[in-house]
């Protein structure tokens, strides 16, 4: 029905209940109208991440909200549909259509990325795949679906680009830790796609987590955390005050 972005990065805290509001006014509803949130649950900003989980537990706790989560990367893959394909190819590749394997990547500072590759595979093929079914499937476009072959993991742009980039099978790369490095990333055999495809997107969230809400499988508010993937670097603060013992 209606999809709202924020105005700026780092905006979550300030904006997304107002960006809530907006829409339940939009459409003529009340906060008590609301019965499902679906939230996009990590890897990524840790920041982000806690204040979607925090939002998601406080209308739990005022509406009895039902919670849906997502797997983030496989949010960001979601954007390459038929839709999609058609406007990211309008570039030189276009001849070529779009790769056959996908990598959704997210900076994790420290030079690593958050990443998740990914394979069209046929909406029929049997094969049973070694990963855990997260509860939905990632269309692909054209009877096809986008099958995870690598789960979300750390790694640095040159283990991604030795491990999947080949000329044979081109490697299509989307997400928004190519904001900064996407020069690190310039090889054979890999594909930046459009922009306008980097950034997830909550229609996307909708998307995949209606699949599981379907099939009743709701987030338990109580024992719901983010997925992090790493865990916050910490630095203690040096103390200037003087030893007890010092003379």
């Amino acid at each position: 029905m209606g999809e709202s972005t924020f105005s700026a990065s780092l905006r979550h805290s300030a904006e997304i209940f107002p960006a809530i509001a907006g829409l339940l006014n939009r459409f003529n509803h009340t906060p008590a109208d609301i019965a499902q949130i679906h939230i996009s649950i990590g890897p990524g900003s840790f920041t982000g991440l806690r204040i979607a989980v925090a939002a998601a537990k406080s209308m739990h706790l005022a509406g009895s909200a039902q919670i849906v989560t997502v797997d983030s990367l496989d949010t960001i893959a979601a954007n390459l549909t038929d839709a999609a394909t058609d406007r990211v190819i309008q570039d030189r590749h276009a001849d070529r259509g779009l790769p056959n394997r996908a990598a959704t990547i997210l900076d994790a500072k420290r030079g690593q990325f958050f990443v998740a590759v990914y394979e069209r595979t046929d909406t029929a093929d049997p094969a049973q795949s070694e990963i855990e079914h997260p509860g939905y499937e990632i269309p692909a476009g054209r009877n096809s679906l986008w099958k995870k072959v690598l789960p979300d993991c750390l790694m640095n742009a040159r283990a991604i680009l030795e491990q999947f980039a080949s000329e044979s099978n081109p490697l299509a790369l989307l997400g928004d830790g190519l904001l900064h490095h996407r020069e690190s990333f310039a090889a054979q055999g890999v594909r930046v796609l459009d922009e306008a495809w980097w950034s997830p997107h909550a229609v996307q969230v909708y998307r995949l987590g209606y699949q599981k809400a379907r099939a009743g499988r709701f987030a338990d508010p109580l024992t719901l955390a983010p997925f992090y993937l790493r865990g916050p670097q910490v630095t203690l603060r040096k103390s200037s005050a003087p030893r007890a013992d010092a003379p």
